[in-house]
């Protein structure tokens, strides 16, 4: 009981010691940076499937 009571008082010192606001923020940068390079990512596939096309002339 006691064991499983140290792991509850932890997890309340955890979040309330982060504010909702930064642990947001922080989830939304990450997923910017990750959306950007799945983007510059297809265009480049996109570029190379078409520039293979274009060169079997």
């Amino acid at each position: 009981m006691q064991k499983k009571l140290t792991r509850i008082v932890m997890l309340l010192v955890v979040l309330v010691s982060f504010t909702s606001c930064s642990i947001i923020e922080g989830i939304f940068k990450a997923g910017v940076g990750v959306g950007i390079f799945i983007v510059v990512a297809v265009l480049a596939i996109i570029a190379f499937i078409v520039s293979k096309i274009f060169s079997r002339k």
